[in-house]
């Protein structure tokens, strides 16, 4: 196992005396997402199958959480990011030791050079988001939720491929627990989710236009949109603004960082948004995020102060 059990926190400014707000910090892995589980077991396994490199296409945190557990397990990693991933956070990839190629506009550009890097029958091409191992990996997290909180009724997730979500419902159904409710969070320039829900099937999104880079999929996983099914659900797509709002009170509250894609999940409790309105135990799982620096949180504080005046 490379990741590492996470806390669940309960946080008292905004639980009230009918509802408690928890906190799964995920943004304490290794990695500083939950990447790490499901990237963890995969290669854990190419290697098990005597597997020597392992390749990931990635706008950030997927390749270095691959980077992280393929160093760990002595393989050598091949991470494949768009021009889009900062410098700040390819240069935390190649410490790990992992080779970075910079390919393409956007992560579907990326994703194609690392397909073909991949044919090699000693390489494992490690998915960002669409592949039943990574789910079981992500969906430990449920496992450890439900030892310190058992009673919980809505979980709160966001959703970029769709590989968290997958995991959350893999976890959940393992443990009979179709009974939680659902609240699925995108911002709005990257709802590939909400539109897949709709349509009842994977769409295509034209373009991602979103400050939450990490949830820029433009077409998510299938499993998850038909299983979403068999529990009570919400798909909540909320703004860019509400998503930096997220980041800059939990830096407040918390004192940690997490990328926008993460406070899009916690803005919905900092909003009090409907969606949780009924709910007695709410867990949000704050998913974490390496592209990100106090210097970028510093500015948003800053914009966000200014658009309140």
């Amino acid at each position: 196992m490379l990741h590492i059990k996470t806390p669940l926190i309960l946080h008292w400014g905004l639980s009230t005396p009918t509802r408690r707000i928890w906190l799964k910090m995920e943004n304490l892995q290794p990695s500083g997402s939950f990447k790490l589980r499901g990237m963890g077991l995969l290669c854990s396994q190419a290697k098990a199958q005597g597997k020597h490199r392992v390749v990931c296409p990635s706008g950030g945190n997927a390749g270095f959480a691959t980077a992280i557990a393929a160093a760990s397990l002595g393989l050598s990693a091949c991470i494949v990011v768009p021009h889009t991933t900062p410098e700040t956070t390819r240069a935390r990839i190649r410490k790990t030791g992992a080779e970075v190629i910079v390919h393409g506009k956007v992560w579907d550009e990326a994703n194609q050079r690392a397909r073909q890097l991949s044919q090699d029958a000693d390489t494992e091409y490690v998915p960002a988001f669409d592949h039943p191992v990574l789910w079981e990996g992500h969906s430990t997290l449920v496992d450890e939720v439900l030892e310190v909180c058992p009673q919980f009724d809505v979980m709160v997730t966001s959703v970029g491929g769709g590989g968290l979500l997958a995991g959350i419902l893999t976890g959940l159904i393992r443990h009979g627990r179709t009974d939680c409710r659902i609240i699925a969070c995108e911002t709005e320039g990257a709802a590939s989710f909400a539109a897949a829900v709709d349509a009842g099937h994977p769409v295509r999104l034209p373009r991602i236009d979103t400050v939450a880079t990490s949830l820029g999929a433009a077409q998510v996983a299938a499993w998850p949109v038909q299983h979403i099914k068999e529990f009570a659900y919400q798909c909540v797509v909320l703004s860019d603004e509400d998503a930096i709002m997220g980041v800059v009170r939990f830096a407040r509250d918390m004192r940690q960082l997490v990328e926008p894609a993460c406070g899009v999940s916690l803005a919905v409790a900092y909003l009090d948004h409907r969606a949780i309105a009924d709910a007695h135990d709410v867990v949000i799982v704050v998913c974490g995020g390496v592209s990100v620096s106090a210097q970028l949180v510093a500015g948003w504080a800053r914009l966000s102060g200014k658009r309140a005046k």
